[in-house]
């Protein structure tokens, strides 16, 4: 059984018992998570649902493992015999969350 969520304007696939990186959620480590927002439900070979945009009556449910950083992206810009250089960087956050649960 599978599941398809909307968080962060991305879509996940989860199963129960998996652990999912998602985009920063502003919530504690260690609280729940539940989500109403399910784009797709499988439970079985030929049983599906799918939403339009959501599935009535279907949640994810979750814990909030840790608040983490990703590798680090550098942006280099260079204008050449200009002597133009800027170099930033940036490290995205993110949330690890483990599925206990889907609802269909």
């Amino acid at each position: 059984m599978y599941a398809i969520i909307k968080t962060g304007g991305k879509q996940y696939r989860v199963e129960k018992d998996s652990v999912v990186t998602v985009d920063l959620l502003h919530q504690d480590e260690g609280s729940d998570f539940e989500s109403d927002q399910v784009l797709f439900v499988k439970a079985g070979e030929n049983d599906f649902k799918v939403g339009s945009p959501f599935v009535s009556g279907a949640k994810v449910s979750g814990k909030i493992l840790n608040h983490e950083k990703g590798k680090k992206v550098v942006i280099f810009k260079k204008k050449r015999r200009k002597g133009y250089q800027k170099k930033t960087g940036h490290r995205q956050n993110y949330t690890k969350i483990q599925i206990t649960d889907i609802k269909c």
